[in-house]
């Protein structure tokens, strides 16, 4: 029987023909009463119930390393008078919970929520612009085709969209004009809107992302199936279409774009980094104390976050400097 998401994504489906996989994907992570995001349930961690871990999941010497950085990153800025911003944590936690820290203030916003910031604030996301909506094309007889979503009776199958949507063609212009045949790219196409969003905000000072993806160059050589996956229950897959509202979906980000968009707003000092590079350099104190212990879980959590094998080469992180708007004489 079908869930009562599969029912109104169906209902959605029918209405419109088809969908795009944007569309698709926001019911299934963003739907009010049942997408993936806005139920209550535990998603993040190592045990059986939940779906995937990030560095989050390793406790407060996260937290630890991410407040050195940013107060190193800010300069000879005070810390103590920025508010600190947290994008997409998990419900009921922040990576900033039971540890000491200089900041003024401290929000926390969830995956889903209305994002308002204004005034000197240090914005910090990991791993939100990945779980943000996309648009999937694919290189065919010489042209670049879209393709979208449309349902059998209670499945939903891929499906070649009869033309591109306006948001996707906005993206070919930054592609070669003639490519692989069968070649398909997943377009970030929702998290450049609302990287968008958040630089529309009256707010200045400092923006760390931490987050997974790859250059232009890599998604046009190296993914030829595209980078969009599904997340059950520690499981990979390309069952995109499965279980809608049961699983995570992402897909790559292009650093290129991000830092393109960061630039055109007007930030200094951009800068992509691996995450073992961001904290061996902005970090070092916490990670001289945790070396220095004798407390071998800790050591063991630091490994995981720093060591290529684990998280250090798997996540990058982008950062940038928002200056002040200048005050009238």
């Amino acid at each position: 029987m079908a869930s009562p998401l599969e029912q109104k994504i169906c209902h959605l489906a029918e209405a419109n023909d088809q969908l795009t996989y944007a569309e698709f994907v926001d019911a299934a992570l963003y739907d009010c009463e049942h997408g993936y995001y806005k139920k209550s349930q535990s998603r993040v961690g190592k045990d059986a119930e939940t779906d995937f871990y990030t560095s989050y999941s390793l406790g407060p010497l996260f937290g630890k390393l991410v407040t050195e950085a940013c107060i190193n990153l800010l300069g000879e800025a005070e810390a103590s008078e920025y508010n600190f911003v947290e994008i997409a944590a998990e419900p009921e936690e922040g990576i900033l919970q039971g540890i000491q820290h200089p900041f003024s203030k401290v929000r926390i916003l969830r995956l889903g929520d209305p994002i308002e910031i204004d005034g000197p604030a240090i914005v910090f996301a990991n791993e939100w612009l990945d779980a943000q909506p996309f648009n999937r094309i694919r290189f065919r007889e010489g042209s670049w085709r879209e393709l979208g979503v449309k349902s059998e009776g209670t499945r939903f199958e891929e499906t070649e969209l009869p033309k591109v949507s306006p948001t996707a063609q906005n993206y070919l212009k930054r592609l070669p004009n003639s490519y692989s045949e069968g070649y398909k790219i997943d377009l970030p196409t929702g998290a450049e809107s609302a990287l968008l969003d958040i630089m529309t905000q009256p707010w200045h000072g400092l923006f760390l992302t931490l987050d997974y993806g790859k250059t232009l160059a890599e998604l046009l050589e190296i993914c030829p199936e595209g980078t969009a996956r599904a997340y059950y229950r520690h499981q990979q897959s390309e069952e995109l279409l499965s279980r809608p509202g049961e699983q995570d979906l992402t897909c790559h980000l292009c650093w290129d774009w991000i830092e393109d968009i960061l630039k055109k707003q007007n930030f200094i000092n951009t800068r992509l980094l691996r995450q073992e590079s961001l904290f061996m350099r902005y970090s070092q104190e916490t990670i001289r104390s945790v070396t220095e212990s004798n407390n071998s879980e800790d050591k063991g959590r630091l490994k995981e976050l720093l060591h290529p094998a684990y998280l250090g080469l798997k996540f990058q992180a982008l950062h940038g400097h928002r200056l002040a708007p200048q005050k009238d004489h």
